[in-house]
């Protein structure tokens, strides 16, 4: 049985480097290549690959944050990390994956680590997924699964995040989309990018286009791009209004 591979690196050589030696590995054929963590993400949902070889500092979604998302997907590839640096072997076992190797890779490494993965079997990489590993800080995207299948929003494009009960909704130019995150867990993660303006929002501080008055003592925010207005609490006016004042 062939194994099926994508190669995510956003450097060419590197790329083609790896494309060139997995294709000389019997039982393995690359079926796709990427230059971005985006554009990787994209060729799983669409290639579903065996296993992803890839890459980890990456402008935008590094290999980290992408191993993570690939989590999320119907099915999750095994991936083998091959990266210049190996100060991030901790963050890519967390990420779940099956081997790190260490640029310029080696022929005989890289196909033990193609040998190992395609060992695993289907129970196993769901049990993986099903972790919930710990997740990647700065993230370039939030990821959600929806009935369509997974859903990548970018950060910069996520105005307010708002919590009902036990479920966070992202409110975003291009919509809304509920995700699995909790408010504490983001106001963590985006510290001084997202501020809490209520008990169940955060606000992305640079979209923030004014405050207004709704009612005594009552207040909302006009945010850049989207219609919907966040409240904002008595408690955290005065505090954003001088946010604001030096923004």
């Amino acid at each position: 049985m062939t194994m099926d591979v994508l190669v995510v690196d956003d450097e060419k050589i590197g790329r083609d480097r790896l494309q060139r030696m997995v294709e000389k590995i019997e039982g393995f054929r690359v079926v796709g290549v990427a230059g971005s963590g985006e554009e990787g993400f994209e060729k799983m949902r669409e290639l579903k690959p065996d296993i992803a070889v890839l890459d980890i500092r990456m402008p935008g979604m590094d290999g980290i944050e992408l191993a993570h998302h690939a989590l999320k997907l119907d099915k999750v590839p095994k991936v083998i990390f091959c990266s210049a640096y190996d100060d991030r072997a901790m963050d890519a076992y967390e990420a779940q994956a099956v081997s790190y190797l260490v640029k310029p890779a080696q022929s005989d490494k890289l196909e033990a680590a193609l040998r190992n993965a395609s060992l695993l079997s289907r129970g196993t990489l769901d049990e993986i997924a099903q972790q919930q590993p710990k997740k990647p800080e700065g993230r370039q995207h939030i990821s959600s699964k929806t009935r369509l299948g997974v859903e990548l929003v970018p950060v910069s494009e996520v105005r307010f995040f708002q919590a009902d009960h036990k479920y966070v909704t992202a409110f975003h130019t291009k919509g809304e989309t509920l995700i699995d995150d909790t408010l504490k867990e983001l106001e963590q993660e985006f510290e001084g990018r997202f501020v809490r303006v209520h008990r169940n929002a955060l606000v992305s501080v640079e979209h923030i286009e004014g405050m207004e008055r709704t009612a005594p003592g009552q207040y909302c925010l006009r945010m850049q791009g989207i219609a919907q207005k966040p409240l904002v609490s008595r408690r955290h006016a005065s505090e954003l209004s001088k946010l604001l004042r030096q923004l």
